[in-house]
């Protein structure tokens, strides 16, 4: 049974309208720079439907029926059929790998007739709503690692179909969920071990062929192994409280590295990364003997974060040179200033990044960018559009743009905190982790910060599979959050 109480008659009343407003207002923007983007000297028609101007106000059309029919639903649809969803794009997503069209390299589009969807995109808020009824199921704990695991399985298996489809950038905006993992307890640990990981992956590969004053030690391998016995010391702190272990750890690890460092520079030259290693197998068995003595399971994390930093640090070259294909790797490599390909991998980001430069404050004006009307920036309507926003619209309308967004993901931490039932609470927490990951790497990569691994930005890159789907993942939640008031008995 459910009783409404007087604040909250109806749904009318009830949906949250600052983010109806927001999302209306980007789809304005975004318009206006697929417009611009798409936009060729000549044109006398910017609303002729055969224009990808004029394709873009019908997925925008398109998008707000969507979004009224998922406000109309009962809220306790998407609960109840969560996990129905869930496995019904799972199934999209396995048959899509078999697909015979491929685009640019990728098999991740069903093509029906003139429709091309990209069920990826589409699958964000299924996964959103089944790692949400997982985690609103009674007994569910995440500190335990049996329920941990099952809520990772349900966000890495489509991660897994999508990259068997070659698109590894689509498969990567998964792991925006371990943001929702944290904010709903998951161990800051597991965080801040994915940003060492980063840390070490980028420092060694950046810095391995320049090398110490002493001319034998790499800085890259120093720095990282030093990383690893700051960050494992560093821990023993965090997880047991204990400050004199973890002086007496960081004491024989920095302690034996100076000496070594001073040996090495004024008697015999030598490779003090030799020297490194050994106080890293030092402190692995110094963390070893605390477990088995004191029967402690934080130790045997620690233990495991150690021996991994070593092993993932020592397995980045492999995988750098033999996993990644060509042409991520030329990225990457580009992205650390390991080479200039302003050709080649680097062109996309080095055009974007004069576009942006030219506009200057105020842009050059509706229609009247010339880096994006000559077309120099490749996927400048889709991937790399907010060159368009810089370029036509300056520092001014990009800073309207950022503000927007940080507007939008501020009224989401409101209405995912105001939830009154779990379910509501994580699902609203991937939604913004989702949007927070899009916007932040789209935006990054244009601007030559982040690697360029090819996901839209929210409402403004072209295409209605990826307009729809962020309306999907946008409305579903409001229309969870409008039934937040109802009493159910």
């Amino acid at each position: 049974m459910v009783q409404r109480t007087d604040k909250q008659p109806g749904v009318l009343r009830s949906i949250d309208w600052i983010t109806i407003i927001i999302y209306l207002a980007l789809l304005v923007f975004g318009w206006v720079s697929v417009c611009g983007a798409s936009y060729t000297y000549g044109d006398t028609d910017i609303f002729n439907l055969s224009s990808r101007s004029g394709m873009q106000i019908i997925w925008i059309c398109t998008s707000i029926f969507i979004g009224l029919v998922l406000l109309l639903l009962d809220d306790r649809f998407y609960d109840t059929f969560s996990y129905v969803i869930y496995a019904a794009l799972l199934l999209l997503l396995f048959a899509t790998i078999f697909n015979p069209h491929e685009i640019k390299g990728s098999r991740s589009w069903l093509v029906l007739g003139p429709l091309r969807l990209q069920p990826a995109e589409f699958a964000k808020f299924a996964t959103a709503l089944a790692v949400a009824k997982l985690m609103s199921s009674y007994g569910y704990n995440i500190h335990k690692w049996k329920d941990f695991l099952k809520a990772c399985a349900i966000v890495f298996t489509p991660m897994l179909f999508i990259v068997a489809q070659k698109e590894t950038g689509s498969a990567l905006v998964y792991l925006a969920f371990f943001l929702m993992f944290y904010r709903e307890g998951m161990p800051g640990s597991i965080l801040f071990t994915a940003v060492a990981m980063v840390f070490y992956f980028v420092i060694g590969i950046k810095f391995e062929d320049i090398t110490l004053w002493d001319g034998h030690t790499s800085v890259g391998k120093f720095v990282v192994l030093l990383g690893v016995h700051i960050f494992t010391s560093v821990m023993i702190y965090a997880n047991t409280g204990n400050l004199q272990k973890m002086k007496k750890a960081l004491l024989y690890c920095l302690g034996g590295t100076i000496l070594a460092l001073l040996f090495s520079t004024f008697v015999i030259p030598f490779d003090v990364v030799w020297v490194q290693l050994l106080l890293c197998g030092f402190l692995i068995g110094y963390v070893l003997f605390l477990w088995l003595s004191s029967r402690i399971i934080t130790y045997g994390y620690i233990l495991a974060f150690a021996i991994g930093s070593i092993a993932f640090f020592y397995s980045a070259d492999y995988v750098l040179d033999n996993v990644l294909q060509e042409h991520q790797r030329k990225r990457i490599e580009v992205l650390l200033g390991l080479k200039e390909d302003l050709s080649g991998a680097g062109y996309n980001v080095h055009q974007s990044e004069i576009a942006i430069g030219s506009g200057g404050l105020q842009g050059k004006g509706f229609l009247n960018g010339t880096q994006t009307k000559l077309k120099y920036v490749p996927e400048q309507d889709t991937d790399f559009i907010f060159c368009t926003v810089g370029e036509e619209e300056g520092f001014v309308g990009s800073a309207a743009v950022l503000l927007l967004f940080l507007a939008l993901i501020l009224r989401l931490i409101k209405l995912a905190e105001r939830q009154p039932f779990r379910f509501g609470r994580v699902y609203g927490y991937c939604v913004l982790s989702v949007f927070l990951f899009h916007v932040f790497i789209n935006v990054g990569m244009v601007l030559g910060l982040t690697p360029v691994i090819g996901i839209p930005l929210p409402f403004f890159s072209y295409g209605g599979s990826s307009l729809w789907g962020f309306t999907f993942l946008l409305f579903i939640f409001l229309r969870i959050d409008a039934g937040r008031n109802l009493i159910r008995e």
